[in-house]
């Protein structure tokens, strides 16, 4: 432990030793940087109420991620969830130490991607490449956007060309030793944009990305192989309970590729109109499995008493989703300014496998029950909003509107004749569906009593309702269910201020509630384990809400340092959680409450002309406060919420030469709310860590740039679920005209 703590103070030591002794580039100035995520209007950022952070096209191109996710590592107060490389299907943002996707808005264009099925975002298959910015905000934002915003909100923002523009790019990489990381990484990106007549802005892009992958999942079995099966090797549970490692599930195979389509119209002066559709797909697959366990005679074993050759067989899984979306500003009466958003997000086809007792590497028996099924949940999202802008009064500026969004998702499960072919259906298993609807409005008054002082004031009033709530778990008793309908509405206000004391000095600070509303998972999702245990929705559900506040500090120094320091806090109440109610039935319900208390700190430093640095620390203190259905979770910290949280980069760049070194640590995590899951190092378990990456670019002419990266240089080897990826190297070759 004392080991784990060192690292990140040591960590950020350095980087304050090595500010201690900066000097301020003479001459050296930055553009004044625009957020409209914080305010929904464009702010600079300087007068933004919140704690934001905005990522440049620059800045992206230099840390180069492959997924749109890892843009945001380095940032204090984000967690990104990531636990096998490109692989992850279960990849997460969130913000502040509020738990689960779910609770953090993720915006692409100012689009809601929080599905309609869990809250959850699929974000496999969206390239950085394409992002003109990111933006992220961070505390309580409902007054605004309405639910899942509870943490924060993550908007990623594409290009919009100004000028012609030709990208392509293509890239080759492994792992440095077979099996232990992604093997064979493919990636090819291509983009055009242009601006047409000085009204017409067109962009189109493609990217793809594949690997062969490498052992991810293990298996571990705590049942013990007979005395005369030898090869296994002897483990822990996350748990700590005694059990062995047995093989693995072969190399987790992946590919995803995604489009995107914009035009924009400008039919006068502050007059424009714009269109975009993406496309984003991905599948993932397992290549051959391999035992551990050989008989006496030397052969491979795949069974034995208590364990089954389809635990062995993971199955394979894909989705594909689409989002359209139309938008219009223009002036309306004086300086009424309106803005409107249709869009819609659509998952047409989102599978997975999973294999049951009798399926085996040759396919499966006679009764197809007993071979495995295929999960299919099409889903959808229709959703509108209306924006008015009115500055009045010298002083004032209103934001108001309104917003509807209406969601459907319908999960079907059919048995498979063949658990290898996902379209080899042989009838009916479960089926459930729901759809849910919100409309609100919002206003929001910001009020500057003074060039260097603006309050903001606003509220949302949301109004939620779920119908058509349907289950049938086929052949067991109590099915089909049909659930009631249910409707409820949330009040989200918030106050928040900035106060820029001088040039070098800003506070910041702000209250508010959020709240997220229950997903079509939550309530009507009712299945029941081929163990028995049925996992109930629960339609009564109610909406979960947060209070939280923050304060903030940003000092310029006169050796040209910038620090920022922020204090939080967030108090949650009636938490989803699953309730034991017998020793085979299980649901949720709003019983919890929790809180987050933490400080964010970050830095950044030029030196000379050619370095510049940077870091962040973020603390996390995080209990659960109330749970009538697990009491020994009590004063235990919350899932996925880790203690600590730590960053340092240099970035370098001088004539045709660039050079980026980036650490990251990150504090061991609990899975389970009791946080029992203490035991690290083993496969399950959610371990600290500190990786170091490193990238070297070379521009070969003025068109064209070959770069060779490194990451986990050090090749730390852990576990984050899964076993994550060990060293690989990368190189690309860049062409823009």
């Amino acid at each position: 432990m004392k080991k784990l703590l060192f690292q990140p103070i040591l960590f950020v030591f350095l980087f304050q030793f090595s500010v201690c002794f900066a000097q301020e580039e003479k001459g050296s100035h930055r553009l004044e940087s625009i957020i409209v995520t914080a305010t929904r209007i464009e702010t600079p950022v300087e007068l933004s109420p919140a704690n934001v952070h905005v990522l440049t096209r620059e800045e992206i191109e230099i840390k180069a991620p492959s997924t749109v996710d890892e843009v945001l590592n380095e940032l204090p107060g984000v967690y990104v969830r990531r636990g096998k490389g490109l692989m992850d299907t279960l990849s997460s943002i969130t913000l502040r130490g509020i738990p689960d996707q779910k609770r953090t808005l993720i915006l692409m264009d100012g689009i809601p991607l929080n599905n309609s099925y869990t809250g959850n975002v699929r974000l496999g298959g969206y390239y950085p490449e394409d992002l003109e910015r990111v933006e992220v905000v961070k505390g309580p934002f409902s007054a605004l956007y309405g639910g899942y915003a509870m943490g924060g909100v993550v908007n990623f923002i594409t290009k919009m060309p100004e000028k012609r523009e030709f990208t392509l790019k293509a890239g080759y990489g492994s792992a440095w030793k077979n099996d232990e990381g992604m093997e064979d990484l493919r990636r090819v990106y291509l983009s055009y944009g242009d601006k047409m007549f000085g009204k017409l802005s067109v962009f189109l892009s493609y990217g793809w990305q594949g690997t062969h992958g490498y052992p991810t999942d293990l298996n571990v079995q705590t049942t013990r192989p007979p005395a005369n099966i030898t090869g296994y090797e002897v483990t822990r549970t996350r748990e700590g309970r005694t059990a062995y490692i047995i093989g693995h599930r072969g190399d987790n195979e992946w590919w995803d590729d995604g489009i995107t389509i914009k035009a924009q119209y400008e039919l006068q002066k502050d007059k424009k109109i714009n269109l975009s559709f993406m496309r984003n797909r991905y599948r993932y697959d397992y290549e051959d499995p391999d035992t551990y366990l050989r008989n006496a005679s030397g052969n491979p074993v795949w069974s034995y008493s208590g364990v089954r050759e389809n635990t062995f067989l993971p199955g394979g899984g894909g989705a594909v989703q689409n989002q359209y979306s139309v938008g219009f500003e223009t002036p309306v009466i004086g300086n009424l300014k309106m803005k409107v958003n249709i869009s819609f997000l659509e998952s047409p086809d989102s599978w997975y496998v999973t294999t049951s007792s009798q399926a085996t590497r040759a396919g499966c028996g006679q009764d197809p029950k007993q071979c495995g099924y295929v999960s299919n949940t099409p889903s959808d999202a229709y959703m509108g909003d209306l924006q008015f802008t009115l500055p009045l009064f010298k002083n004032h500026t209103f934001t108001f509107g309104g917003a509807l969004r209406l969601g459907h998702a319908n999960t079907k499960e059919h048995y498979l004749k063949d658990w290898r072919d996902e379209d080899s259906k042989a009838g009916l298993k479960y089926e459930s569906e729901g759809k849910d609807r919100t409309y609100s409005f919002f206003i929001q008054d910001e009020i500057a009593f003074k060039e260097n002082l603006i309050f903001y004031l606003g509220f949302r009033q949301d109004f939620w309702k779920t119908y058509d709530g349907y289950a049938n778990d086929v052949g067991k008793t109590g099915y089909p269910k049909v659930y009631p309908s249910k409707t409820a509405s949330s009040f989200s206000p918030k106050f928040a201020f900035v106060y820029k004391q001088s040039e070098s000095r800003t506070f910041r600070g702000s209250i508010g509630r959020a709240f997220r509303p229950p997903t079509v998972y939550e309530l009507y999702r009712t299945w029941t384990s081929t163990a028995g245990v049925t996992y109930a929705g629960n339609p009564h559900l109610d909406p979960e809400y947060t209070l939280s506040w923050d304060i903030g500090l940003e000092q310029k120094l006169p050796w040209g340092t910038k620090i920022s320091l922020t204090y939080f806090e967030n108090h949650m109440k009636d938490l989803i959680y699953r309730k034991t109610v017998t020793s085979t039935l299980q649901e949720y319900v709003n019983v919890g409450k929790a809180e987050s208390r933490g400080i964010e700190v970050q830095a950044d430093q030029k030196l000379g002309k050619w370095i510049k640095i940077y870091g962040s620390l973020t603390y996390t203190d995080s209990e659960i406060k109330k749970n009538p259905v697990n009491p020994s979770s009590v004063g235990c910290r919350l899932t996925y919420t880790p203690h600590l949280t730590a960053n340092l980069g240099m970035d370098f760049e001088k004539s045709r030469w660039s050079l980026k070194l980036y650490g990251r640590y990150v504090d061991k995590v609990y899975a389970t709310d009791d946080n029992r899951d203490r035991v690290s190092n083993v496969y399950g378990s959610y371990d600290s860590y500190l990786l170091v990456d490193g990238r070297v670019s070379y521009d070969v002419t003025k068109y064209a740039k070959l770069s060779f990266s490194v990451d986990n240089i050090f090749n730390k080897k852990y576990y984050y679920y899964y076993k994550a990826p060990g060293r690989s190297w990368f190189t690309e070759l860049t062409l823009k005209f």
